[in-house]
């Protein structure tokens, strides 16, 4: 596909963003049906924020997508945040429309898609537990507590204070009063009893690939499923751990492309052809 005058440009705020893949899978979806459309990453630093957002639309992007560390900061300087995103507190993905920017989230549904594929609505009211309790796990409990409403949510984090913020953030949207906070020292019990075990920390994240959320990998077995939001590498150790006792995984490259797939849809009204962009990305 050749770049000319008509050409839309999507972009990548964020400080640093030179490791994104998001320009890989941007442009072999582009590619892939022919929209003539470029995405690049452009590091922005935390002061030049407002003028990059007001370059936006002087330019006529067709979007962006946000990263650390502007997903918050940049809901403030939007015409327009989705229900999802003011909940969770941070916008990952911006349309530029003709009234305005709008800011939305598709780190929920992109956490959620995966999963739905995975054991559809089965998990209904099914004890849960999700290690981690930052920017992801936000996310994450955001879509556990409105698509499963499960019966207990425990928060395991190092930062307990941090997990019963979160925990009180979401207590409206918390209709069975699931909300549980641990350490993980004190986690055992509720890693052995919870169908679904979330890690939304970095733990394991290349290159500490031996690391690990939960090292007791006896813990696991047949009846849990563990999602890794980790794509770096496509299978860790926590999923390596969980399959070797039976368990159901889903791997981090899954919600990384799901996400994508929301946001490529906003800004362009098509489906994004994931297979392709899977192609791409394992063979980097």
């Amino acid at each position: 596909m050749q770049i000319d005058a008509d050409t839309k440009i999507v972009t990548l705020l964020g400080y640093p963003v030179e490791h994104s893949l998001s320009p890989l899978i941007h442009n072999t979806a582009f590619w892939a049906q022919g929209v003539n459309a470029v995405y690049v990453a452009t590091p922005v630093r935390p002061d030049a924020l407002a003028a990059g957002m007001a370059g936006l639309e002087a330019l006529q992007f067709l979007g962006t997508n946000v990263t650390v560390p502007h997903k918050e900061d940049v809901r403030d300087l939007l015409d327009e945040v989705s229900m999802r995103a003011a909940t969770v507190g941070a916008v990952n993905t911006i349309v530029c429309e003709d009234d305005g920017l709008r800011g939305d989230n598709t780190d929920v549904d992109g956490f959620l898609n995966p999963l739905v594929d995975t054991v559809g609505g089965s998990m209904r009211d099914a004890p849960m537990l999700v290690f981690g309790a930052g920017g992801a796990a936000r996310a994450v409990v955001y879509g556990l507590l409105a698509r499963y409403a499960p019966e207990q949510l425990t928060l395991v984090a190092r930062r307990p204070e941090q997990a019963e913020a979160l925990a009180t953030d979401f207590a409206a949207y918390d209709t069975q009063d699931a909300l549980r906070v641990t350490t993980f020292d004190d986690a055992g019990d509720a890693v052995r009893g919870s169908r679904l075990v979330v890690n939304a920390t970095p733990l394991g994240m290349a290159p500490d690939t031996d690391e690990t959320p939960w090292p007791e990998d006896g813990d696991f077995g047949p009846g849990h499923v563990a999602y890794d939001l980790v794509y770096n590498p496509e299978e860790t150790r926590f999923l390596q751990d969980a399959a070797a006792e039976g368990a159901t995984t889903i791997g981090g490259l899954d919600m990384l492309v799901a996400q994508a797939a929301v946001a490529y849809e906003q800004w362009t009204g098509r489906e994004m052809p994931t297979e392709a962009v899977y192609k791409a990305l394992r063979q980097r």
